[in-house]
């Protein structure tokens, strides 16, 4: 064998083990390599979940988003969001927020709806204080009451309670929301405050709801809704005094209107 072939075959060697190296460590390197630090667990939703509806395992997954991009109430776990209560409705991709959720601790999905500050009041509906059959859960509502004034039966209408929303339809928290769909009760969200206004008015006469627009929030004073009318004040009648003053040639009388005073002279 000569030289040359020897040399070549060295040179083999030594290129192939070379190869070998590099090979190995990219790989191990790709094995240990860490996880991208700019990326994070998102919960999504997969499906529609519809408001007041509780979540479901096949619901939501779990994909992989730029820190950057993912709010702060967002869950890294879909263990994290199974078994709560939807709040909004969600469309498919969207991510699952705290704010949009709430813990179900028992009882009706409807207690679980509630805000902590809040109350839930339902109010009797026909066809026509309902909208029409287009109110449903989750939509805002004005509450307009009506009733009679004075003796020649008149009424005048005032819009009481403004931007409220709507709990449930009848007993249900989840609706279709393409078909009206027409109900005896709406269930609807409340202060404490709000709540004494609203049964007041229910006692007096007749309640209206209207429908919002959702991107409207904008609310009057809570001193220009529900205003208590005060009467006239009724104007004392004048009360007349009169003082006869006696003396020798005749008489004179104090006569006293309100702040007039006059003296009249008469003869005895």
């Amino acid at each position: 064998m000569s030289a040359r072939t020897l040399t070549l075959i060295a040179l083999s060697l030594t290129l192939g083990l070379g190869a070998a190296w590099m090979a190995n460590n990219w790989l191990s390197a790709r094995l240990n390599a860490s996880p991208d630090d700019n990326l994070q667990n998102v919960v999504v939703a997969t499906l529609e979940i519809p408001f007041g509806q509780m979540v479901e395992a096949q619901q939501v997954t779990v994909v992989r988003m730029p820190k950057d991009t993912v709010p702060d109430d967002s869950f890294e776990a879909a263990d994290q969001v199974v078994g709560k209560i939807a709040t909004f409705s969600m469309l498919r991709g969207d991510i699952v927020r705290g704010a949009r959720l709430a813990e179900h601790l028992g009882g009706s999905t409807l207690a679980s709806l509630i805000a902590a500050d809040k109350r839930a009041i339902t109010v009797r509906v026909d066809d026509v204080v309902g909208v029409g059959g287009f109110l449903l859960p989750g939509n805002r509502v004005d509450v307009l009451a009506t009733k009679r004034v004075g003796n020649n039966n008149e009424s005048e209408s005032k819009t009481i309670l403004e931007d409220l929303r709507v709990l449930a339809v009848d007993q249900t928290a989840s609706t279709d929301k393409t078909q009206p769909v027409v109900v005896r009760a709406v269930t609807l969200e409340m202060t404490p405050e709000e709540a004494e206004v609203l049964v007041n008015a229910m006692s007096e006469g007749k309640l209206q709801l209207a429908l919002r627009n959702p991107l409207d929030n904008q609310k009057k004073p809570a001193e220009q809704l529900a205003v208590v009318e005060q009467p006239a004040p009724v104007a004392e009648p004048v009360k007349q005094v009169v003082r006869r003053r006696i003396g020798s040639g005749g008489g004179g009388v104090t006569i006293i209107r309100g702040t007039e005073v006059k003296v009249a002279k008469v003869q005895i």
